[in-house]
């Protein structure tokens, strides 16, 4: 392993560390229950809040509609982990696995556009999305030899799946 991919683990572990520090003690003080776990997911630092149960459930609250409460949460988290580094972050956030659940479902979403670009060759505008699923369908997307651009401006930008 080279001593730049080194320095990037070590950078990436440090900011999972100082996210998982930050969110326990947002956890204390909601008094809400959940274990961290931290990883590095596609050249990015990821935590995830887990829990069980009736404390999984109420970690849903953290999720909030669409996952309004979590996009703002995790910003929080990457400005906390900036504080600390003094460089911007791009820590990715799950909570009660909400994430991962999107993820999957945006699978889907891509697969099922591909095979429409595929059988008529034309353009397909996929629904509004924000930054985190456009990226999880630009992604399935270039995966299958696709090309993808994202259009128009917030709230109502969104992907656009293209013959390559």
């Amino acid at each position: 392993m080279s001593d730049d991919v080194s320095r990037t683990d070590a950078k990436l572990d440090e900011e999972g560390e100082i996210a998982a520090d930050y969110l326990e003690e947002f956890l204390d003080i909601t008094d809400l229950d959940g274990d961290i776990d931290i990883d590095v997911d596609h050249g990015r630092a990821s935590v995830a809040i887990v829990a069980d149960g009736a404390s999984g459930r109420a970690l849903r609250r953290l999720v909030g509609p669409g996952g309004e409460v979590l996009d703002a949460l995790q910003e929080l988290t990457r400005l906390a982990v900036q504080a600390k580094t003094g460089d911007r972050s791009r820590l990715m956030l799950d909570v009660a696995g909400f994430r991962a659940r999107r993820r999957a479902e945006l699978g889907e979403v891509a697969r099922t556009a591909i095979a429409q670009v595929r059988e008529t060759g034309a353009p397909v505008a996929l629904e509004p999305m924000n930054p985190f699923e456009r990226k999880v369908v630009h992604d399935v997307v270039a995966e299958a030899g696709l090309v993808s651009d994202s259009d128009g401006v917030e709230p109502e930008r969104h992907v656009v799946v293209r013959p390559a």
